[in-house]
């Protein structure tokens, strides 16, 4: 497509446009297959941008993540992940939510752990990896304990709702918890007794 050429962009930026339109996903990122850090900023720069758009578009500055050692380019020589993280929701073996069978083959690496990408028209903490998919390769993490071995230690790693009061209630049944969401920080052969 020439420079000046593109149809007005949706606001917030879709990636469901972008990807409908042929683009893909290194076009715009082209750092991400080199970057080995989780502070790395791979959004697009201005020029990628200006292939198709003649004025310059707005670039949000990369949220602050709580995860703190990732990379790319490690990850990106195993391709697409989704047939493992499908085998896992099948194997019921997969510490989180999902729908039906789980993801079905991404039409490339990027989208296997960037699973809504798309059919986003927003970008938000659906487009980013789920923690459950981390945890089909990253079995060996002893939840809650070892959080910090990939994220920043801090207040964050403990939800807003467990207060005094949730963990002072919490195994009492009024609640209604349903143990499928402790799963993920607490895996599912925890016991309330292991901590209490």
């Amino acid at each position: 497509m020439a420079a000046g050429t593109a149809p007005a962009q949706t606001k917030p930026f879709s990636h469901q446009f972008h990807l409908k339109m042929g683009l893909q996903c290194g076009g715009c990122h082209p750092s991400a297959a080199a970057s080995s850090k989780a502070a790395d900023n791979n959004l697009p720069a201005q020029e990628a941008c200006r292939t198709c758009h003649k004025q310059d578009m707005p670039v949000k500055q990369p949220a602050k993540l709580t995860v703190s050692r990732f990379s790319h380019e490690f990850h990106l020589k195993f391709g697409d992940v989704s047939p493992l993280i499908a085998a896992a929701v099948r194997a019921k073996t997969y510490l989180g939510p999902v729908a039906g069978e789980g993801p079905v083959a991404a039409a490339n690496a990027c989208l296997g752990c960037h699973r809504g990408i798309a059919t986003s028209d927003q970008v938000g903490p659906e487009v980013f990896p789920h923690m459950a998919d981390c945890l089909v390769c990253h079995n060996k993490i002893d939840n809650p304990f070892s959080c910090e071995l990939c994220h920043e230690p801090g207040k964050h790693l403990k939800p807003a709702d467990h207060t005094r009061t949730y963990v002072d209630t919490h195994s009492t049944g009024k609640m209604k918890l349903d143990k499928a969401s402790c799963v993920i920080c607490h895996g599912k052969k925890f016991t309330c007794l292991g901590c209490h």
